[in-house]
């Protein structure tokens, strides 16, 4: 059977298990909103966005806000933490 856009990888964000498009890279707003689901209505909180377990040249890595998206690896890991700057 042919692979198809719709192959989804397991990523993990705080622990969690969610399930991601594997050809679709992610960016920090959605990692952020997969941990904090209303992040969008509170602009003026800032995260730290973290990865470990990625693609092959960029295994571990930061997201940062506006940033470029990160190509997603099953089993990936990622760290939302609040950095108390606004």
């Amino acid at each position: 059977m042919a692979s198809t856009t719709t192959d989804l990888v397991t990523i993990y964000v705080e622990g969690s298990p969610h399930e991601w498009p594997k050809d679709e890279p992610i960016t920090y707003e959605q990692v952020v909103t997969l941990e904090v689901p209303d992040f969008a209505q509170h602009p003026e909180i800032n995260y730290s966005v973290k990865y470990s377990r990625g693609q092959g040249s960029k295994p571990e890595g930061v997201l940062n806000k506006g940033g470029e998206p990160v190509k997603v690896k099953d089993g990936m890991r990622f760290s939302v933490s609040p950095t108390g700057q606004s």
